[in-house]
């Protein structure tokens, strides 16, 4: 596998909202740097449900983004969803919490899916968005920066298994804000999940 593009958010209004967000994010042509809170530049600007050490960085796999270019029918340019890595030849559905991706220096862990919002909505100009994001359950991947570093499109990327608990991240995705048994909650709590999305199993 290789880094196919690595994408960066400024801060803007979308069309019909308010406030700014830093979805919109464009593919970089040089390297970047990568620090605890993520690529050193790109916005975040909702920080109650974006950003942190836990969710530093958006992943997509370059097969997820496929398939939603034949299920859209339209084409889908690095950054459409707001992803800040493409990595080439990885499908979303195979990544379990505490897989690791491991570039020339930067090394990331896989923490939460992404779940969909009104923004993202708007950024695809499809009000159903949300419910068609939810329905194909191959959701975008939350990573926190175990190793920093300068990191640039073309690289290879090494994934590394979590060796222990092997919850996916698509199966969160699936059980997100519903009732869990006990068995799942020990079994998700166990994963090295991002703390936001512990704290909400913690809570329910």
């Amino acid at each position: 596998m290789k880094l196919a593009a690595i994408c960066l958010g400024r801060p803007e209004v979308l069309a019909g909202k308010s406030y700014k967000t830093g979805i919109n994010k464009t593919p970089l042509h040089a390297p970047v740097m990568v620090d605890a809170a993520g690529l050193v530049g790109d916005a975040v600007c909702n920080r109650k449900h974006h950003g942190g050490p836990d969710q530093a960085i958006l992943l997509e796999g370059s097969v997820t983004l496929d398939w939603w270019m034949q299920e859209l029918g339209r084409p889908l340019p690095a950054g459409s969803f707001g992803e800040n890595l493409v990595v080439d030849g990885l499908d979303n559905r195979e990544v379990c919490v505490g897989d690791r991706f491991a570039f020339n220096e930067v090394v990331l862990e896989a923490t939460a899916p992404r779940i969909p919002c009104a923004t993202f909505a708007a950024r695809m100009g499809d009000s159903r968005f949300v419910k068609r994001y939810t329905a194909a359950s191959r959701p975008g991947i939350y990573c926190r920066v175990v190793a920093g570093g300068m990191i640039a499109a073309g690289e290879l990327v090494r994934v590394t298994p979590h060796e222990d608990a092997r919850v996916a991240i698509s199966q969160l995705f699936q059980l997100y804000g519903k009732r869990l048994t006990d068995e799942q909650k020990q079994a998700f709590l166990a994963a090295p999940l991002a703390e936001r999305l512990r704290a909400k199993i913690l809570a329910s």
